[in-house]
């Protein structure tokens, strides 16, 4: 198992790493679009649609973002969408995590369906207009919800004994998710020092939340990491309403794709929300 999750990791950096740095933004959208075709696809067979129905479900999501690309949506501000979709995984934190499966499941199949997929072409505009700021930002982005997931994974390890979600995700714990933040600081720090000694031209996020301050950027960072810790244990709230224990297996070794994205979903628009309330 684990060779074959190195393979794949492998296989994906080799087509990420040349769209993420190309000068163009087209190989990137091209293939984060492909992404969330599949997670589309992914999204609607854990939602009860039947085969035909989640491939019909993913090929219409991906040839609307298309659309929505060759329409000129990339370059423009899109603000208002932010503010949307971040109030609605706000509120679908607060609501079904406390509801559950049971509350989950008695939701009915459509709204939710249609919720998911506007949500999952939220993430992909948001991505795509991370990486328009620039590669710095976009990394930023990136690696604080890995920073988040891999210093809650250690800390969880380490200290973790009260559970933070027993009936979601039995293993993740208060103490993974205090050492979550504490490593998002720590790569806060380090992306702080980069935008200073190399002086680029469109900072990190990190650099820009520091405008406000050190308060505000604290709080700011621990909102963001609380976010990714909702995204991840809303998805494992899904797939336990579905009966699932991987969104698909599209990816070797690492379930599918919703598995390895759910974390980043929900900062994306919000990371872009303050980004773009902070130019005003």
């Amino acid at each position: 198992m684990l060779k074959q999750r190195i393979i794949t990791a492998l296989l994906l950096l080799a087509v990420l790493l040349p769209a993420m740095f190309h000068d163009a933004i087209s190989p990137f959208a091209g293939l984060a679009l492909v992404l969330v075709a599949a997670a589309g696809w992914e999204w609607a067979r854990m939602n009860a649609c039947g085969p035909a129905v989640s491939r019909l479900i993913g090929v219409v999501v991906g040839l609307s973002m298309l659309l929505f690309w060759w329409w000129g949506g990339l370059d423009r501000s899109w603000l208002p969408v932010w503010g949307g979709a971040s109030a609605a995984w706000l509120m679908l934190s607060l609501v079904m995590l406390r509801r559950g499966v049971p509350g989950w499941q008695a939701w009915p199949t459509r709204p939710r369906l249609v919720i998911g997929l506007c949500l999952l072409a939220c993430a992909w505009l948001a991505l795509v207009q991370a990486r328009q700021v620039g590669l710095v930002f976009l990394l930023s982005v990136l690696t604080l919800v890995w920073a988040a997931d891999i210093a809650a994974y250690a800390g969880g390890r380490a200290f973790g004994r009260r559970k933070l979600a027993p009936t979601l995700s039995p293993g993740k714990s208060w103490e993974g998710a205090i050492s979550g933040f504490v490593g998002v600081c720590l790569l806060a720090a380090f992306w702080l020092w980069f935008d200073r000694q190399y002086s680029v031209d469109a900072p990190s996020l990190f650099s820009r939340l520091w405008t406000l301050g050190p308060l505000g950027a604290g709080v700011s960072v621990l909102f963001l990491t609380a976010t990714s810790v909702v995204g991840d244990l809303l998805e494992s709230l899904v797939k336990r309403g579905a009966g699932m224990k991987d969104s698909s297996q599209l990816l070797p070794g690492h379930g599918g794709v919703l598995d390895r994205v759910d974390a980043l979903l929900p900062v994306l628009p919000v990371a872009m929300l303050m980004t773009q309330l902070l130019e005003k």
